[in-house]
């Protein structure tokens, strides 16, 4: 790696950043790049098919390829279910600077913190391809958390796993470099290291997006994504394909 690339801060800081991104009971990956210990327990109960049986209160939609599901600063009084499609977070500062914080796929929750008491969304949610979302108002969901154990079970699981996700992301951009964490977003959107074969990165998905989501500029970027490919750890064809051997970029000191 480049001198500019790597972490800046003391020897001692850089120790704290592996320490705290690394699993060391797993010894291969960061712990946000392999299954959860939560997410390793088979869980035979379906929550699309529960969901379904959900009636008043429970609302199926349809959204096109940019179209805004709700908007930051909305009344927070329904959570969101992503039966297929690719849903996109986004937050706006006061002085008008986006950033995106996230991007959902199938079997994913969003939208849920008006659960805690949270009155206004902090995010906004735009589809990023054609979705098909379940829409579940507030106290809907409170009844059916209430009503199935199993699937209040699921649901608190994926929150959890949803915490420890923005833990290590904030790691991630504190300690360490532009190049790793551009690696570490492209595994994460490939799905490494949850059951099944990776998939394709979200086709099509800009580099002025990436750059937003790891807080670097698009020469940036297009340099490491450039390097990557030279190397072997990605690929285009039809869409982006990220190969495991990424990681050595993580794993690297």
């Amino acid at each position: 790696m480049s001198p500019a690339g790597q972490t800046k801060g003391t020897p001692q800081r850089r120790k704290i950043a592996r320490q705290t991104s690394i699993d060391p009971a797993l010894q291969t990956a960061p712990s946000g790049l392999v299954p959860s210990l939560l997410a390793k327990k088979k869980v035979n109960f379906d929550p699309h098919a529960f969901l379904s049986t959900i009636g008043e209160g429970r609302k199926s939609l349809l959204f096109q390829r940019k179209q805004g599901i709700f908007a930051q600063g909305d009344t927070a009084d329904a959570v969101f279910y992503i039966q297929t499609g690719k849903v996109k977070l986004t937050v706006v500062s006061n002085i008008g600077k986006e950033a995106t914080i996230g991007i959902l796929g199938d079997g994913d929750f969003f939208g849920e913190g008006g659960l805690a008491g949270q009155l206004l969304r902090m995010s906004s949610a735009t589809a990023k391809t054609d979705c098909a979302v379940l829409r579940i108002d507030k106290k809907a969901m409170m009844e059916a958390l209430h009503r199935e154990h199993e699937f209040s079970d699921l649901f608190v699981t994926y929150l959890l796993a949803r915490n420890i996700r923005y833990e290590e992301d904030l790691v991630d951009q504190l300690f360490n470099s532009s190049e790793k964490r551009l690696a570490r977003i492209l595994l994460l959107l490939a799905h490494f290291g949850k059951e099944g074969i990776p998939e394709t990165v979200v086709p099509k998905i800009s580099q002025e997006l990436l750059a937003e989501m790891i807080g670097t500029t698009r020469s940036r970027v297009s340099f490491f994504m450039n390097r990557f490919r030279e190397l072997g750890f990605i690929h285009y064809n039809g869409g982006l394909q990220v190969h495991s051997s990424l990681l050595n970029i993580v794993l690297h000191d």
